[in-house]
């Protein structure tokens, strides 16, 4: 039986020709559709081609819900040579079936320029909400869960659209990992990133972060695990302070730096009395007679704790407690120096 309905990246012919072919070799696939861009002109016989600015957009993975009548929707999401495993689909498809799966993904072999290497992923959970969550390249969709995710989009997004049918189709069936090793990606276009048509777009980018914050704020709100942004007002004229402001550095055996961290802070200039507090956690190189070295410098308060079982955060702790900690504190690595004054 033909179940599956195959969509796979045209922006590099010759790999996507081999790409079907090896398609073709599953009696499982039903049709293959090519996700291209404008540009190429060329064409696969037996392929239908859908021409496309972004693999990443809403309305893709719309078009991808509409186009797919099989029940299960294959997504390659790489432009790479895609060489699935021995039965692979068949593995994919059965465990999908089994498990009443919305998408399975699969652990994978990366092969470039003849080097082999083993992709073992992770498994999927409730709280798993990073957009950038290394599913692989080859996700199998139950058709009707990509349908049913679609249809409650409600925005459309540039290049939160894959990552929005995701977080929708794990809000009805679940996401599971097949803990084999099913496929291989074959880089044959070993050019510089930036050469390759359909790269994926710079996570960094300022709409990018964006949009995954719009389309995460949302999910949590429909599965009921948003918090409103409630705050306690702060009074800030609350409290009598001597100091503005504390510097605080945990430190233990930090003998060839403490000296510059400690004059960094001390050497700046500011129109507010601060002070430094450093916690010397039983330094045992010298670092206790560095800090010692400073004591003319009425600002440093030197402490050394009488308990012998804090890590750094315990150290931070008895820091911000003194009766001289100032009001807004600050933490300063005893490695690391200030720039300038």
């Amino acid at each position: 039986m033909k179940n599956i309905d195959a969509f796979i990246l045209f922006s590099q012919p010759d790999q996507a020709k081999r790409t079907v072919e090896e398609l073709r070799q599953s009696a499982l696939i039903n049709n293959i559709f090519l996700l291209s861009p404008e540009e190429i002109t060329s064409v696969i016989e037996g392929c239908e081609k859908i021409v496309i600015d972004n693999l990443q957009s809403t309305q893709i993975i719309k078009r991808i819900a509409q186009k797919s009548t099989t029940p299960y929707t294959l997504i390659y999401l790489k432009p790479t040579v895609l060489k699935p495993g021995y039965f692979a689909l068949e593995r994919m498809v059965h465990i999908a079936d089994d498990t009443q799966a919305g998408m399975v993904y699969a652990d994978y072999y990366a092969v470039t320029n003849g080097e082999k290497k083993n992709n073992p992923l992770i498994e999927y959970q409730v709280g798993s909400l990073r957009d950038d969550f290394n599913f692989g390249s080859l996700l199998l969709y139950n058709t009707t869960a990509l349908k049913n995710a679609t249809m409650r989009m409600r925005e459309n997004y540039l290049y939160a659209g894959l990552y929005d049918l995701r977080l929708k189709v794990s809000q009805k069936y679940p996401v599971v990992h097949i803990n084999e090793y099913l496929y291989t990606e074959i880089e044959e276009d070993t050019r510089a990133s930036g050469q390759k048509i359909f790269d994926y777009v710079d996570p960094k980018n300022r709409q990018v972060q964006i949009e995954m914050e719009q389309a995460c704020t949302q999910h949590l709100k429909d599965v009921g695990a948003f918090l409103e942004p409630a705050f306690e007002k702060i009074e800030f004229n609350r409290g009598d302070f001597e100091y503005e402001a504390s510097v605080i550095i945990p430190v233990r055996n930090r003998i060839k730096t403490i000296r510059d961290a400690i004059s960094s802070v001390l050497m700046q200039k500011a129109d507010f009395p601060f002070n430094l507090i450093v916690v010397d956690n039983h330094s045992t190189d010298g670092t206790t007679e560095a800090i010692d070295s400073f004591k003319n410098d009425e600002r440093l308060i030197h402490i050394v704790p009488e308990r012998d079982d804090l890590g750094i955060g315990g150290c931070w702790n008895m820091g911000v407690h003194p009766t001289k900690c100032g009001k807004f504190d600050g933490q300063l690595d005893s490695d690391d120096v200030y720039s300038g004054e």
